[in-house]
């Protein structure tokens, strides 16, 4: 068969998944929890003052158009995984609706993507974790362990530590229970009220004017850096990050139709207006100017406004809940991964499970590794920027793969069907496409420089591999 013609079918997808069904079980409440666990990470405590730094006080505009591209691309992501409710994610949708070479891009763009975050959480939690050892413990680790080259430093030592005790605690079969996520979820929002209330009363509307200093557009500046609402748009996208986590609980939903909607749209809504509150307060509170020089921003605020208890509970709460946001996505990977090696498009072995502990321990490891060394030598804007390029694609393809569905297969069951969906899917794609254009150029150049290779990859392995390249499947 020709790799320009493979496909998955429907039918193959929705039938292999009837098999190994998982109990309904969970109602909107538990999704929008889920939502807002995997939303809120390093995203709201560390990019707030990357935001200001490009955007000034128009970071919070920044927020509310990266919340509403990400919402439409949610919309999209859960109507697909109701008709397709399997492992995989974006790349599973493009196989089935795009084909095996779309597929293939956008599993590569995953990889990227979830190596990438894995990583810039890290570095966020380094930045939160030193800070509160300095300050509570009287611990100060010298600068050469706690920043890259580009800081002035050799490598960034926590980064490494977290990355790599993550990638054992899920290679060896540790996992989070319900109820420990859940008590991390309330932890990390009450925090971040806690926040609002103590940096509020200090509000200095004199700290938002000009309110877009930088403009509007993405625009560059005299030291070839882009700035402006968009530019910081494209940046803090990244904070929207873990909403797929309510689509992929699609099966476990007791009412898919309403509890998914409720669960996504909730989770986008309640993150959204917790971010804007909290980028007022942050801004209010501090000049946008010295809140994108720390590397804590929020515990930054708060020792600046006379209260230095409260930023350390801040850095606590930050360098506790952190980590479980790296298990997540090396999580998320370790799917993709075993899905691309199950269809043959990567080694086999990179599915292998670990007889004992059920995991695929070597995979596992082997990206921890990987991530810590992005991590210990990359600045977390750097990182975010690139893992921001691969989510954009992602979120493309399955915008498109949904609108592909309604034409195809329109009188296919779904579970979930988004609303407007020849709004949505546009406005999405044309949302993602533009915040894609936002991105520094280096950033661009770097992403498609691993897309060339991914291709490289594909015509030389994959698609001899594959399984459907086997000349008696059809």
């Amino acid at each position: 068969m020709s790799y320009w013609k493979r496909h998955k079918t429907l039918e193959s997808v929705v039938t292999r998944h009837a098999h190994n069904a998982l109990k309904p079980s969970l109602s909107w409440p538990h999704l929008i929890g889920l939502g807002v666990g995997g939303i809120v990470g390093t995203g709201i405590y560390t990019l707030t003052g990357v935001g200001a730094g490009l955007a000034g006080p128009g970071v919070v505009l920044s927020f509310v158009i990266a919340g509403i591209v990400c919402a439409c691309a949610a919309l999209a992501y859960t109507e697909m995984s109701t008709m397709m409710p399997m492992a995989g994610s974006a790349y599973t949708y493009s196989y089935v609706a795009l084909g095996e070479i779309v597929a293939w891009i956008v599993g590569w763009a995953l990889i990227l993507e979830y190596t990438v975050v894995c990583s810039a959480v890290a570095v966020g939690w380094s930045g939160y974790a030193v800070g509160f050892f300095r300050d509570s413990l009287g611990v100060a680790l010298p600068q050469a362990l706690i920043a890259g080259p580009h800081a002035g430093g050799l490598f960034n030592l926590p980064a490494i530590f977290i990355s790599i005790g993550v990638a054992a605690a899920l290679a060896f079969g540790m996992r989070e229970s319900a109820t420990v996520n859940l008590v991390l979820v309330l932890i990390k929002v009450l925090a971040l009220i806690a926040f609002i209330a103590l940096a509020l009363p200090a509000f200095s509307s004199a700290n938002f004017e000009p309110f877009a200093p930088y403009g509007f557009g993405s625009t560059v500046g005299a030291n070839g850096v882009k700035r402006g609402i968009m530019a910081a748009a494209a940046i803090i996208f990244f904070a929207f990050y873990g909403f797929d986590a309510v689509s992929t609980a699609a099966e476990e939903a007791r009412n898919p139709a309403r509890d998914l909607k409720i669960g996504i749209v909730g989770s986008m809504l309640v993150c959204t207006l917790l971010y804007m509150a909290v980028a007022a307060a942050a801004l209010g509170g501090a000049d946008h100017r010295t809140l994108a020089a720390s590397n804590e921003p929020l515990a930054f605020v708060l020792r600046n406004l006379n209260h230095p208890l409260a930023a350390t509970m801040i850095a606590g709460v930050a360098v506790l809940a952190l980590p479980t946001v790296i298990m997540a996505f090396m999580f998320g990977q370790s799917r993709v991964f075993f899905v691309m090696a199950r269809d043959g498009l990567l080694p086999q072995r990179l599915s292998a499970v670990h007889p004992r502990f059920g995991t695929p321990v070597l995979m596992t490891l082997l990206t921890g590794i990987v991530v810590a060394a992005i991590a210990a030598f990359l600045p977390l804007q750097q990182i975010v920027e690139l893992a921001n390029a691969g989510t954009l694609v992602a979120f493309i393809a399955v915008a498109v793969c949904m609108l592909v569905m309604r034409s195809q297969a329109p009188q296919q069951p779904r579970m979930f069907r988004a609303p407007l969906p020849w709004l949505i899917g546009p406005l999405a794609i044309v949302g993602c496409i533009y915040l894609f254009t936002s991105l520094p150029a280096t950033t661009v150049k770097l992403f498609f420089l691993w897309m060339a290779l991914g291709l490289v990859v594909y015509f030389l392995y994959a698609r001899h591999k594959s399984l459907l390249a086997a000349p008696e499947v059809s």
